[in-house]
Order: structure tokens, then sequence, then C-alpha cells
């Protein structure tokens, strides 16, 4: 079905997944569905990012960048046969990331890993792409877009931050706030359905989920804030840097939840 339209279905199912757990509910398809070896980024995302490298390596798509279009369109057997290869590979350093206990979150990584591996194998540009255009090469974005992104994520940071900290303040079991941060991921990622569909509409999830997580594990909403900024920041940079200029996708979210996760662990889990 392609890259994101996958992702997008792992967003829902981590919604419902999440409030259940939230409301206090014994839930399994967060581990199992959106996060395991279903609809997890590791596999699905990954797989779908593999599979539009290696289409447009054989021609049979018109950009390894193309994480919209469905594979299966291709028509084309060992397309499909490399987004499962993939996808399968994923599970397994998903696996040894839990094994190890890995200070970051384990299936973001395991996408950058992939992606990486993706870009070496079926691209052509370079891990940070081939600037062919004239003056120096912008790594940020830079007037007015970089204050929107700042914007972005004090407000999400914000309303990540402050609504976690009324639900502590009336009494929410704090146990089942760490299920918090699934439900702002998930909406994030379903929101991904509004671009899928030809609207601007901005990533978030690489903002909601660390500041989310940085709100509930701190206790202190203000780091909710902190890291929303940073995540709109460290991802701009990401983009403009990996993900510019070249013919398959390192995805900027997912390498700064990467990032931005490692330092909410070492810092407050």
């Amino acid at each position: 079905m392609g890259a994101l339209p996958a992702f997008i279905l792992t967003g829902l199912i981590a919604i419902a997944g999440g409030t259940a757990a939230l409301a206090g509910a014994t839930d399994v398809t967060v581990g199992f569905v959106a996060f395991g070896a279903y609809l997890g980024p590791h596999v699905a995302f990954a797989g779908g990012v593999a599979a539009a490298g290696y289409a447009c390596k054989t021609k049979k798509l018109g950009s390894g960048t193309d994480i919209l279009s469905s594979l299966y369109g291709t028509g084309d057997p060992m397309t499909l046969l490399v987004g499962g290869i993939f996808g399968l590979a994923g599970m397994l350093i998903y696996q040894f990331f839990a094994a190890i206990n890995l200070p970051s979150d384990w299936p973001g990584t395991t996408v950058v890993i992939l992606a990486v591996i993706t870009r070496l194998m079926f691209g052509s540009t370079g891990l940070t792409g081939k600037y062919e255009g004239e003056g120096r090469r912008e790594y940020f974005t830079g007037g007015k877009g970089f204050f929107c992104n700042v914007v972005l994520g004090l407000g999400i940071g914000a309303a990540v931050g402050f609504v976690s900290a009324q639900m502590l303040n009336v009494g929410t079991d704090p146990a089942l706030m760490r299920s918090f941060p699934i439900v702002c991921f998930g909406i994030a990622a379903a929101s991904l359905i509004f671009t899928q569909t030809g609207f601007a509409c901005p990533a978030t999830h690489h903002i909601a989920y660390p500041a989310a997580c940085a709100a509930v594990w701190s206790g202190n909403p203000v780091m909710g804030v902190i890291f929303g900024i940073l995540g709109a920041v460290v991802g701009d940079f990401i983009l403009k840097t990996f993900n510019s200029h070249c013919d398959t996708h390192i995805d900027p979210p997912a390498t700064t939840i990467m990032i931005l996760m490692f330092a909410v662990t070492i810092l407050f889990a």
C-alpha cells in the first residue's frame, strides 16, 4: 500500500490502543499491531521505503522518495519481495534492540538504519544528497519558515505538556500516563492522511512523541515545550541534510525521534 498509507494505519491503531490503555484497559494492540510485526514502522513503513527505492532503481516508479504511492501498483513481484525482506530485517533489528535495551526509540532507530541501507543499495546520491543548485546549500529553513517551525514545535509541545499535567491533576494514575505519549504519536501519525490526500499538513509525530515523553517522564510540562521546539528544529535540519537533493527517503521524523528519544531516555527514564 506504500510507506505513508501504512504509517497512517499505524497511527490509527496507536490512538485506539493507547486510549484503551490510558483508560485502564488491558491492551496488546499497541505492542503487537501498531508497533509489532503487522504495522510497526520498522516493518511496514521501512519496507515501503525500501520497495520504493528498488522500484525507482528498476524504472518501475518515478522517484525513490515516493512514499505515498502503492507499490502494488508497480505490478512487480520483486518490488513486493524487496519490501517484505526489508520488513523482516526490520523485525530482526528491532528484536536485537529490545534484547540490549537500546536507550532510544527502537522502531524509529530501525527505520533510520534501513533507510540508510536503502540509500546505499538503491540510491546514487549519497547520504546527504547531491546539491546542484546555485549558492550555498541550506541546512535550516530560513526566514519566516524557521519561525513557523519554532511556533509549530512550541504549540504542540505546550499542548501535550500541559494536557498531561491537567490529566495528572485530576487524578489520572501516573502508571497509566505512560500511554499518553502513544496517543499523541497516534494523533500526529494519523493526521498525515491530509498529507496523503494533497494538503500541506506537516509531519508532527517527531514533535509530539518526544515532547509527550519528556513531559510525562519528567513530570514537568515545560520539558514538553522544550522538546517540542527541539523536535521541530532538529527535524528541519535532518530534512535539509539527509532528505533533500536525494533519490531515496531517509525519514526526518524517525531520525529526529531516534536522537531526541535517546536524550529523553537518558535524562528522564
